[in-house]
């Protein structure tokens, strides 16, 4: 016999289950597929629960956001390169669905090697134990010569990358983000943080070149987020500081230039959740009108998801 007193469940109340409201149900339940399946009756199969409702939402607002001539802004670090997707985002260009781009140091670095030399990244660990990591003779010569010319002519990071390697490495819009964005005439930008970049390292690099190109950038994408008003969408891919903050602050001066710039889309892509595209993406801009995602996976899986439904949808 116990020694302490029971609740007495004789008198609980009780309902119907017939009659409660439920979040859960077997109409928006996923369903199997066969393998001569297509790719849209893969898309329909998702469960219309949590991140699969989510990206379906937001293939829908960036399909609304192109057929209304919106803007829709990639911001993206350097990752989604080294993975292999720069044929995937030079398809969305062509397609007229990515209007505007902006990448961090990393990102104009690794697309350079990319569309001159075919390859890019090396192993920082055994590089760093002889100090010979970031010392690509060709690579800095490249962007620091770009990058201190275009400061003398007033033209910005992005535009004078993506021509520098349209004129000097053949092929390279088809290989090339910064490339294929200046053979399209759409806006790239680049903003760097000093002292981030392996070209930083070698004796021509100018800082104040850099510098200036680089907060060029800053404000052409600044005059980029203003269209976002009223149906555009953002998306952010793999950068966890740098754009974050730069968005943040993009924004707040598109605001205090143009006045009103919401009711818009953003959404942040990464391996792992972060803080800055949490709350300076996805939370902040967007509080008092518009909505906002968050996805968690890999870049090489989750952004040719994206755009294969993109394309579905519009039926490009």
């Amino acid at each position: 016999m116990a020694g302490f007193e029971e609740a007495d469940l004789g008198s609980i109340r009780t309902y119907s289950v017939k009659k409660r409201k439920s979040t859960v149900s077997l109409t928006q339940g996923g369903r199997a597929i066969g393998s001569r399946s297509t790719f849209a009756d893969f898309w329909e199969s998702l469960p219309g629960y949590l991140a699969a409702a989510d990206l379906k939402a937001l293939v829908e607002h960036t399909a609304a956001a192109v057929e209304k001539g919106k803007p829709v802004l990639l911001m993206m670090g350097a990752h989604p390169l080294k993975v292999g997707l720069t044929p995937v985002l030079i398809g969305l260009l062509r397609a007229k669905v990515i209007s505007g781009i902006a990448l961090n140091g990393a990102g104009a670095i690794h697309d350079t090697e990319l569309a001159c030399f075919g390859k890019t990244s090396e192993d920082v660990a055994a590089a760093l134990e002889d100090g010979s990591f970031g010392m690509a003779a060709e690579t800095a010569d490249i962007i620091n010569t770009t990058i201190s010319e275009a400061a003398r002519k007033g033209a910005g990071f992005g535009e004078a990358m993506g021509k520098r390697l349209l004129d000097g490495c053949p092929g390279s819009e088809d290989t090339s983000i910064l490339a294929a964005c200046s053979s399209l005439g759409v806006p790239a930008t680049v903003h760097v943080a000093l002292g981030t970049d392996i070209v930083h390292q070698h004796p021509s690099a100018d800082g104040a070149a850099i510098g200036d190109t680089s907060l060029r950038d800053f404000r052409i994408w600044t005059r980029l987020v203003a269209g976002l008003h009223e149906g555009g969408v953002l998306l952010l891919f793999g950068s966890s500081v740098i754009l974050p903050e730069v968005f943040l602050k993009s924004l707040t001066v598109a605001r205090n230039l143009y006045g009103r710039v919401d009711s818009f889309v953003t959404a942040a892509f990464d391996m792992i959740s972060h803080y800055r595209p949490r709350v300076n993406v996805v939370e902040r801009p967007v509080r008092s009108a518009g909505v906002g995602y968050s996805f968690t996976g890999h870049h090489e899986i989750m952004l040719p998801l994206f755009a294969a439904a993109l394309a579905e949808r519009l039926r490009l």
